[in-house]
């Protein structure tokens, strides 16, 4: 039976690049750069005032002088106002361009007004204090964002700064995410006392509308006949094809005839693990790539993190999506020789250790489990006891 790690790498690859498309940069989050960012003007653009205050010549405060008529009052925005001689100051705001007559900002918290006066009540102000010089952070036709970084809110702000509107970034795959069964109803309908609402595709929808697919939902019914064509249409008008159900050996599971029908390659079925141990992955002629997860809900959701989601960055031009490591917080025990997905729930110690606390639910089908928990934790065949203090890899499902 395939390992974990066998399946992984052999996941990985099939990872290929879609292309590059162009974009509004406010439709862009959660997508990755295919394009540096450069600055189309020094950053800041001019010598920007740091602090509410005065802007002073500091050769008039090494001189000694303290107290400083004000002659005028500077918004940002405001075309700068220069002094004409030492003894002058301008009360001036943050965010405001520095006259070229000054050098120096003193802020209220150092200075008394009265009477069109401000006088320094503070000492140790030090010369060039206070601003934020004109390219301190980037010159103009310097990278400020470079290629192959997924699109944050705080990459919008700078990217918004620089005036790019619009952005090339890498083409995500088509995707189809299939359901299966008549026992499945609308999440609108009301289920008979035998049947179950449709929940495993709106998952898969919201965890791959964080990073810009707008997938499509299928379901197929019980029927061979349908089950062909549905999965042929699929086939020849989609990159991805997600599935939910349908891969067993069941009686009624027609899905594996079809793709077998359809001459999609099996290139593997069944990993050595729990949940999602009848999990399959294939490949079209065409490149269409098949990951038939399990139906129940919680080996959906495990398969989607561990093995889709890796696919999806790398075929992105991310670095493989490599787990983080926390502490078990308490003795487990799982004697099947299988890698077990552990759902926990995450919280840091007083020693900023992360600690997984396990959160054991009734099996694959549990998914009100899932609300509980922050994460899986991945569990080594090899052992069937694990001690509270030992550390594991864990797969996130909560950023």
């Amino acid at each position: 039976m395939t390992t974990v790690q066998q399946a992984e790498k052999l996941v990985l690859a099939e990872a290929r690049d879609f292309g590059n498309e162009v974009v509004p940069f406010d439709k862009s989050l959660g997508r990755v750069l295919a394009e540096d960012i450069k600055a189309d003007r020094d950053l800041p653009p001019f010598n920007r005032v740091a602090m509410d205050g005065i802007a002073v010549n500091y050769q008039a405060i090494e001189s000694g002088t303290t107290t400083f008529k004000i002659k005028a009052t500077q918004a940002a925005g405001d075309q700068p106002i220069d002094i004409e001689n030492p003894g002058e100051c301008i009360e001036i705001m943050t965010g405001a361009a520095l006259p070229a007559s000054v050098d120096t900002v003193v802020p209220y918290e150092s200075i008394e007004i009265k009477d069109g006066n401000a006088v320094i009540t503070k000492p140790g102000t030090i010369k060039g204090q206070s601003l934020h010089l004109q390219g301190a952070d980037k010159k103009q036709g310097e990278v400020v964002v470079p290629a192959g970084r997924v699109i944050t809110p705080s990459l919008i702000n700078t990217i918004a700064s620089v005036g790019k509107s619009s952005l090339v970034v890498k083409k995500l795959p088509k995707v189809v995410v299939i359901s299966s069964g008549d026992e499945l109803v609308d999440i609108d309908q009301e289920p008979s006392a035998i049947q179950i609402r449709k929940s495993n595709s709106y998952t898969i929808q919201a965890v791959l509308s964080r990073y810009g697919i707008e997938l499509e939902l299928l379901h197929i019914p019980d029927d061979p006949q349908v089950t062909l064509e549905k999965i042929s249409y699929c086939l020849e008008n989609y990159d991805v094809i997600l599935m939910t159900g349908g891969i067993s050996m069941g009686k009624f599971d027609y899905i594996p005839k079809a793709l077998e029908e359809m001459q999609v390659q099996t290139i593997f079925h069944k990993v050595r693990q729990r949940p999602g141990k009848p999990f399959w992955f294939g490949k079209h002629r065409n490149g269409t790539l098949v990951f038939a997860f399990p139906g129940n809900p919680v080996a959906t959701f495990m398969c989607l993190h561990r093995y889709f989601l890796p696919w999806l960055q790398m075929s992105q031009g991310l670095t493989k999506g490599s787990p983080a490591y926390a502490v078990l917080e308490r003795d487990f025990i799982f004697r099947p020789e299988l890698t077990y997905f552990l759902q926990v729930k995450l919280q840091f110690s007083n020693e900023g250790k992360l600690l997984a606390t396990p959160v054991e639910g009734n099996g694959s089908g549990d998914f009100a489990n899932l609300a509980d928990t922050d994460a899986f934790m991945e569990l080594p065949f090899e052992k069937s006891e694990f001690k509270s203090r030992e550390v594991f890899p864990i797969w996130l499902f909560i950023n």
